[in-house]
């Protein structure tokens, strides 16, 4: 029995190297195939007969298995699709397949799998699919607490819809006033103060304003005096603020500083901005926001005193005729400040608002925390989706579908939502199989091929010696 037993392992020797090559040139043709994670083959040894020590026992057959990869993570590569993405690092895409359509809509079959594959594009619904048709899913972001909202990860669906204005009712206003401005009327040897003809207490408008330590700027400052206040004035900068339709306001501001302390008072600024550029004669040009009073000595020197709550309001902010509304100017926890300056001039180290008018969708990226953001023509940006990613504890037992899919198997064990790995965009994992390493095992595979059709040739030369004998 020894020659067909050789011929029996030769045959299965033959079964399983057939195998391997299957699998070898299953790799070696999805070596560009993004995502794709090949697949080994492993061999196990059947024990052919006998009993006893080793010397009592034969060799036996072979038999053949594939042996899963999922674990072994393919080169990143570069690109420049802003919605392509990889993760680096443990975990896998949660995807569904379309079932079709319905109404002119998508339909999806519900069964989530899972990929590697991210060569993710938009298609016509707003949906995030890949190029073997598997749409992406994640969990909605809550646009006001930037929160993951629910836990349960739906089909992403990107709203391209106009995002509307917002009015601005909050200006951050951070920087330094200088001690000593350096105004046109400063330089020309002049006051550093507001021109004394606009001030309350010169117009008679507060009676003993300078017992009072009401010496201020008069609440408008006209077309006519226009020269009068710039001369005597400091640039306060500028900034584009929006209304209720998203039309642009630019808000030109100035400091002119109203009082100086004497050492029994504090140093006080007035803040103005244009209200109307087209201004003439005795018309308002420039409006008073409000004062601000800044300690002079001791250990607050420097700090500003009023408002205590370090707010101003633009009651009706309005410039050129398009109204804003009020609008909050905040000076943050650091407030304003009144230090020496050598150039005499405000330095404002924070100027923003927070209104912006409408937006068209432009485009979608992929953040470096795994979330969908997308970019309008406004320049916002809006988190819209955390990218759902799940890992397995027995992933070399997922169910290989086509399209570099897997799914659940009870040896897999159910998926564990979050993974080690990370996600990152403009990147595409490529396959794991190399072709060099590929070629390695052909070459083996073939030569242990070849030397089992040897065993068969030798086997039947055998058998027809045992057969000749006889006759």
């Amino acid at each position: 029995m020894g020659v067909f037993g050789a011929l029996n392992a030769a045959v299965s020797g033959l079964t399983a190297q057939a195998y391997a090559l299957e699998n070898i040139s299953g790799n070696i043709a999805n070596a560009s195939t993004t995502g794709y994670k090949r697949l080994d083959t492993s061999f196990s040894d059947l024990v052919g007969g006998g009993s006893g020590a080793q010397t009592g026992q034969i060799a036996g057959t072979v038999s053949a298995s594939s042996r899963a990869t999922n674990g072994l993570q393919g080169d990143l590569q570069q690109v420049d699709v802003n919605t392509y993405m990889a993760i680096q690092g443990s975990g896998y895409f949660v995807v569904q397949a379309r079932a079709g359509e319905v109404d002119g809509r998508s339909i999806f079959t519900g069964n989530d799998l899972y990929t590697r594959r991210g060569d993710f594009e938009i298609d016509k619904e707003g949906r995030l699919v890949n190029k073997a048709g598997y749409y992406l899913m994640g969990q909605p972001i809550d646009p006001v607490t930037k929160n993951v909202s629910g836990s349960v990860p739906e089909i992403m669906t990107i709203d391209t819809s106009v995002i509307p204005a917002v009015q601005t009712d909050r200006i951050s206003y951070e920087g330094n006033l200088p001690t000593v401005p350096q105004t046109s009327a400063k330089l020309a040897g002049g006051s550093d103060l507001l021109d004394a003809t606009l001030t309350k207490a010169s117009t008679g408008a507060v009676p003993d304003a300078a017992a009072a330590g009401e010496i201020v700027g008069v609440d408008a400052i006209s077309a006519d005096d226009e020269a009068l206040f710039l001369n005597s004035s400091i640039a306060g900068e500028a900034i584009t603020v929006y209304n209720s339709s998203g039309t642009p306001v630019n808000v030109q501001m100035r400091w002119a500083k109203t009082f100086e302390s004497d050492g029994s008072q504090n140093d006080t600024w007035s803040l103005y901005y244009l209200t109307d550029s087209d201004a003439t004669g005795a018309n308002p040009k420039w409006t008073k926001i409000s004062d601000a009073q800044f300690s002079s000595s001791g250990a607050t020197g420097g700090q500003m005193l009023v408002p205590n709550n370090d707010q101003m309001t633009i009651t009706g902010l309005s410039v050129d005729g398009e109204a804003v509304g009020d609008t909050t100017l905040d000076f943050g926890t650091s407030a304003l400040t009144q230090y020496s300056d050598s150039n005499g001039a405000a330095k404002i180290s924070k100027l923003t608002q927070n209104g912006y008018p409408s937006g068209d969708l432009a485009g979608v990226t992929v953040s470096e925390a795994g979330r969908l953001v997308a970019t309008y023509s406004n320049g916002r940006t809006r988190e819209l989706y955390e990218i759902a990613m799940v890992s397995f504890s027995g992933e070399s037992w997922l169910e290989r579908k086509d399209g570099g899919a897997f799914e659940v198997t009870p040896e897999s064990g159910e998926p564990i939502a979050g993974a080690t790995g990370k996600i990152v965009g403009k990147r595409l994992e490529a396959s794991n199989a190399d072709i060099a390493d590929q070629f390695s095992q052909l070459i083996v595979t073939q030569q242990a091929y070849s030397a089992n059709t040897k065993i068969v040739t030798s086997s039947d030369q055998m058998l027809q010696e045992a057969i000749s004998m006889i006759r």
